[in-house]
């Protein structure tokens, strides 16, 4: 516990990449699957230390993305403030599975982000999105597993438990 004290800046640190890689250049032709890192992000955490982070943070952090990506303010928050609490109650289930069917209990709770992130988007008067709306989706499942031993190696290393 006095360890987490020591480097209380390892957690803010992986939300802040996860934000700069959401709105790095990326090419016109693969910028359709840019994954959904701050989710991810905010899964994991919720995961790994369900006491710390929760809905709250999960709140903030799509506040934080509303604001980076222009979007309706709130927009982003109401998904991931969904994904906290869908990850902490499920933390204990998802955790045991292996890595590849833990990306499908993921991308289901992606799922979810997404579509109320769709369904905000919807309600405020947009036109509907085309099915490359969901292409971050499988970009996501697929990086999952490497996203999961990269944090977990991090939280391993700065004695986060």
């Amino acid at each position: 516990m006095s360890e987490f004290r020591e480097r209380p800046w390892i957690i803010p640190l992986t939300f802040l990449a996860a934000l700069m890689l959401t709105v790095v250049p990326m090419p016109d032709a693969v910028a359709p699957l840019r994954p959904e890192w701050v989710a991810m992000t905010v899964i994991y955490w919720s995961m790994a230390l369900p006491g710390r982070i929760g809905v709250g943070i999960g709140w903030g952090m799509g506040l934080a993305l509303d604001v980076l990506k222009g979007a309706v303010l709130g927009q982003h928050a109401l998904g991931l403030a969904v994904v906290a609490y869908l990850a902490i109650k499920l933390h204990q289930r998802i955790r045991v599975f292996p890595l590849w069917q833990q990306a499908i209990s993921i991308g289901a709770i992606l799922a979810i982000h997404m579509l109320l992130v769709l369904w905000v988007y919807g309600i405020t008067g947009h036109e509907a999105a085309s099915l490359a709306y969901w292409g971050p989706l499988v970009t996501s499942m697929l990086l999952w597993p490497w996203v999961f031993l990269l944090l977990r190696d991090l939280r391993r290393r700065c004695c986060l438990r």
